[in-house]
């Protein structure tokens, strides 16, 4: 039997103005274009970045091929000049968050929104939690919550509208709280980040409890890897969905349908390409390159061609589930996280996931590549983790190849606080 069709077809049928029955493709393009329009011409008026930016450049647009035209927004030009973006005036601001830029020595990037800003984002995730939540499920919401407008908070106001109990929990800050909050709450669903989810499946393990009657799990906020996803559904026979999204983009950008044959985009907010990360240039579907979006509805401060640094592609053909919008694969490294080795051989955060994340006993990691090897701190419950891991890393093509020596240390603390794991290169 066919998968249902994802809720954010209709939903974005319905943002457009089309029927769920009529929504086309070129409907929807002919949408996006007329955005992306619209979009220009407020950060032309209003934005003082933009204007200085886009002076120069053709104001009136024809065709998606005039939008690649435009130069690309990065981060660095966030974090430096972020009060230049602001389309509105001061007292419209609902909310500022300022992100960590840790490794960085500028200022911190700063990001502006309206109170209609955070209401797209309140009903993107009404829509995508449609997908595996209904009413009366009770939802342990392992993200920040205690800020008004956090994205704990507004996901646990999206649930309300679905008739949804959101348990507002926050990070996981002890295993066994969180577990016996579980048990004791009756979770049906939990969203959370990858390897604070897994630690508390591996945790639950280990110290007996009692498997959860969870019917669904969603990742979000980090890359998800396969083996995390493997990991969770045996161990708790739920089904695990992946989300894609960050807080440039309004916190959401696409989610997977029950079909979980890719992100399902947030078309009728965002304008999203692919494009080759040296050139610039689009890439076809199906070829590998750097996300970069555009926002269609925002207010407080619209971005244009933001470059993401996260490595995806779109999936060319359809989504089993029958809907129209477009997919993007799962997002599994950055672009700066790509390390070349010897011989042609790369290395990335992916390889490691998948390697280390299907070892039982691993709950987290960070890395240190050099010249010199491979250095692994490994969170692990036990000591004797280590030498398997030293062996399955080892055996990589790209480590092996190069004849790196890897050297693996084991802790029982978090090695990554944020629950956000990173390789770096010295």
């Amino acid at each position: 039997m066919k998968p249902p069709l994802t809720p954010l077809q209709p939903w974005i049928a319905q943002k457009i103005g089309c029927k769920p029955e009529t929504l086309s493709r070129a409907a929807l393009d002919a949408y996006q274009l007329q955005k992306l329009q619209e979009t220009l011409d407020r950060c032309r008026e209003r934005s003082p970045f933009y204007r200085r930016r886009l002076a120069g450049f053709p104001a009136r647009l024809h065709s998606f091929a005039d939008w690649e035209s435009l130069p690309f927004t990065t981060a660095e030009e966030l974090q430096e000049r972020a009060s230049a973006f602001v389309c509105v005036s001061q007292s419209e601001v609902e909310r500022v968050v300022t992100l960590d830029t840790s490794g960085t020595t500028g200022p911190a990037k700063r990001l502006f929104f309206t109170a209609a800003d955070q209401e797209l984002t309140r009903d993107f995730f009404h829509q995508g939690m449609s997908t595996f939540t209904e009413a009366g499920d009770r939802v342990l919401i392992l993200l920040p919550c205690e800020r008004p407008g956090s994205v704990g908070d507004l996901l646990d106001q999206a649930l309300g509208r679905l008739g949804a109990r959101g348990i507002r929990h926050g990070p996981v800050a002890g295993v066994a709280e969180t577990l016996k909050v579980i048990l004791q709450e009756e979770v049906t669903v939990v969203v959370g980040v990858p390897v604070q989810v897994l630690g508390l499946v591996r945790s639950a393990a280990a110290r007996q409890f009692p498997r959860p009657h969870l019917k669904s799990v969603l990742l979000t906020t980090d890359h998800v890897p396969d083996a995390i996803v493997r990991a969770v559904e045996a161990a708790w026979r739920c089904t695990v969905f992946n989300h894609y999204g960050m807080t440039e983009m309004g916190l959401g950008g696409g989610v997977e349908c029950a079909a979980r044959e890719g992100y399902h985009l947030r078309e009728a907010d965002l304008y999203v390409e692919v494009v080759d990360p040296q050139t610039g240039e689009p890439v076809a579907d199906g070829q590998p390159g750097e996300i970069v979006f555009t926002t269609l509805t925002r207010q407080a401060m619209p971005l244009i061609r933001y470059r993401t640094g996260d490595m995806s592609r779109f999936l060319p053909g359809a989504c089993s589930c029958g809907a129209i919008l477009r997919r993007l694969e799962k997002v599994r490294f950055r672009r700066t996280g790509r390390f070349a080795l010897p011989d042609g051989y790369f290395l990335t955060i992916a390889d490691l996931d998948e390697a280390l994340f299907g070892l039982d006993g691993v709950l987290d990691f960070a890395a240190t590549l050099s010249a010199g090897g491979l250095q692994l701190a490994v969170r692990a419950e036990r000591q004797e983790v280590g030498e398997a891991v030293r062996r399955k890393v080892s055996s990589l093509p790209a480590i092996s190849a190069a004849d790196l020596d890897v050297a693996v240390s084991v802790q029982a603390e978090a090695v990554n606080p944020a629950g956000k794991r990173r390789m770096t290169y010295v």
